[in-house]
């Protein structure tokens, strides 16, 4: 269905004044007798380039510049020593627990560990939140208490990213 200048010109004045898709539809119908479905007048605001302020999706926030120690090769936020609160027991510093910067294929999140006897380990979250663990020996089990320290750094680290 094609409109005339003059219609085209009156959808882009409701666009710009404010109005939603389906007051447009409304409109169409009530001043120029035109039916179309929603699709139609979706597809026609399309076809004449403009965007529903109803559509308009806020630009994401802009990353905070780096601090000049990251930019220049120097540790990076993921290298720094972890903020511990004074309430919780603080880590005996024999498990590390890294993100990678690039997310593993099919994970949330991802990273390495390495634990108090020297292994190492890859470990995962998917979207459903369940933790994955993949050993750099096949078949390695971490001790207990290895275990508790690696869940509580991987909570603050995933704390301070925002998950």
């Amino acid at each position: 269905m094609s409109l005339t200048e003059e219609q085209k010109q009156r959808v882009t004045e409701w666009i710009q004044s404010g109005l939603k898709l389906s007051e447009i539809q409304e409109r169409l119908g009530s001043e120029f007798e035109l039916r179309m479905t929603y699709m139609d007048v979706r597809l026609l605001v399309d076809d004449l380039k403009l965007t529903p302020k109803e559509t308009v999706v806020p630009e994401p926030p802009k990353p905070a510049t780096p601090e000049p120690a990251a930019a220049e090769g120097g540790p990076t936020a993921l290298d720094e020593p972890l903020e511990l609160d004074p309430a919780t027991p603080a880590p005996s510093g024999k498990v590390s627990v890294k993100v990678d910067q690039i997310t593993r294929a099919g994970a949330m999140v991802s990273g390495k560990a390495s634990f108090s006897d020297g292994q190492t380990a890859e470990w995962y979250m998917d979207n459903y939140g369940r933790l994955g663990f993949v050993p750099a020996q096949q078949g390695y089990r971490p001790a207990q208490e290895d275990i508790a320290e690696f869940q509580m750094l991987l909570d603050r680290e995933l704390q301070k990213l925002g998950y």
